[in-house]
């Protein structure tokens, strides 16, 4: 299958080229030139499968024209050594916990499925050291780390805004060492990203270095995420006993935390594919980008603001452009998704209130998610939202809500236990070019 690239100045890439280039040309998004529909048998018995049989499926219709079905199996099956199990929370919603992962975040699934077909086409080819820039708000950086540590040939540069993510995301990224280098940027995530983008557009940077990048920008890291709507509907369909294929479609609604919208896409791009999905709703914090686009067709990034749901303060969504690719125009993008947002005080009082209610704890990203489907669910829908993080994650923040202790998954306790080592760096693009062209050889 071919790719190509957002802005339509580049040539069409193969699935191998878009992966390890990661950002087209032209400063687009690779797109795949087809989104393949999956079969009405497929949806009939998918509640029947496990996760890993299910996801199988959904990647051979992503990359089973580029990767033999065995190698792209055995992938996908390494990947997915976790579930994302659909737990009730309250009448007609449910939670997907995505934070059962190496990390506690969604994230593991894209990272640890990208670090793998990176390394599949890195070692046919024999190639010389891939560097992985990747700019991160909070998850995507302990993901990647952790996915990608100690693949062979591959070097992994995390960029995170100095004092804007939680400790524990900090040492997830911050302790491993090997071949994994933490950069703490002096400025905000949009200043990371942008540090990240600069590089892979500068074409002396490039005849020196060969670079990568492992965020959502990369369609070896969103499209994997695709997995687990689809698990996340099998869940669904086994626990209400059905079997139509078409079971949902004019029910279920999928309400997905949104900051740098490469998550939602991959539901969207799922959706495309024939799951039975009634609507989607992207939950922002106050980084309303997306939402204030919806409200009045105009989109108008800004610089992001720190808030506690802090792996969604970003103020331009890259995956953005994918959303327009996909349906064009302000009016189609309104019929597929709508959108809420929430300021810090009624994150808090969601959280508070959940816990009370129904003694399930959110984590500040889910909290959004949750109170968008209670606000915005219409008789007869029922509602799945993403709790994206695991709550222990935001320790400090979510037991000062609930005034209660939070306990520590010993997998996050034992991130605790390391050694920070980072590398200092402003947000100026000529230093940062200087450090790796210094640093990487």
């Amino acid at each position: 299958m071919k790719y190509y690239s957002t802005n339509h100045q580049a040539p069409e890439a193969t699935l191998e080229q878009a992966v390890v280039k990661g950002l087209a040309p032209d400063r687009g998004l690779y797109m795949p030139e087809r989104i393949k529909q999956l079969p009405a048998s497929f949806y009939e018995h998918i509640q029947e499968m496990s996760f890993q049989q299910i996801a199988c499926q959904v990647a051979d219709a992503f990359f089973g024209e580029d990767i033999p079905a065995d190698t792209l199996h055995r992938l996908v099956n390494d990947t997915l050594s976790f579930e994302t199990p659909l737990v009730p929370v309250s009448e007609g919603i449910d939670s997907l916990e995505l934070f059962h992962g190496p990390t506690s975040a969604f994230k593991d699934v894209g990272a640890r499925f990208m670090a793998r077909l990176l390394g599949y086409f890195t070692g046919r080819q024999g190639q010389r050291q891939v560097n992985v820039l990747v700019a991160t708000s909070g998850d995507t950086g302990s993901a990647v780390a952790n996915g990608f540590l100690g693949v062979e040939g591959i070097h992994v540069y995390v960029l995170y805004p100095k004092g804007l993510v939680s400790d524990i995301q900090e040492m997830q990224f911050t302790t491993l060492g090997r071949n994994i280098t933490a950069v703490e940027v002096d400025g905000t995530f949009d200043d990371c990203q942008r540090l990240v983008k600069s590089a892979f557009m500068d074409e002396d940077l490039n005849r020196q270095l060969y670079l990568t990048s492992a965020n959502s920008i990369n369609v070896a890291r969103f499209l994997p995420q695709a997995f687990y709507y689809f698990n996340a509907y099998a869940q669904w369909k086994r626990r209400a006993g059905q079997t139509a294929p078409d079971y949902g479609r004019d029910r279920l609604v999928i309400c997905v935390p949104s900051g740098n919208f490469g998550n939602i896409t991959a539901g969207l791009f799922a959706w495309e594919m024939g799951l039975p999905v009634k609507r989607f709703i992207a939950a922002n914090n106050r980084n309303d980008i997306f939402l204030k686009y919806l409200q009045s067709g105009h989109y108008d990034p800004r610089p992001s603001v720190a808030t506690l749901a802090n792996a969604m303060d970003v103020g331009d969504p890259s995956n953005f452009a994918r959303v327009m690719a996909l349906y064009g125009d302000h009016a189609t993008v309104c019929r597929h998704v709508s959108g809420a947002a929430y300021n810090d005080e009624q994150i808090a009082e969601t959280i508070r209130q959940v816990w009370q209610q129904h003694r399930y704890l959110l984590d500040p990203h889910g909290a959004c998610g949750y109170r968008a489907l209670q606000e915005h669910l219409q008789p007869g829908e029922s509602g799945i939202f993403l709790e994206t993080a695991h709550p222990a994650k935001f320790k400090h923040t979510v037991e000062a809500i609930i005034g209660e202790p939070v306990a520590l998954p010993e997998r996050l306790a034992a991130f605790m236990r390391g050694q920070k080592q980072s590398v200092a760096m402003s947000a100026d693009f000529a230093a940062f070019k200087r450090y790796l062209s210094t640093e990487a050889h």
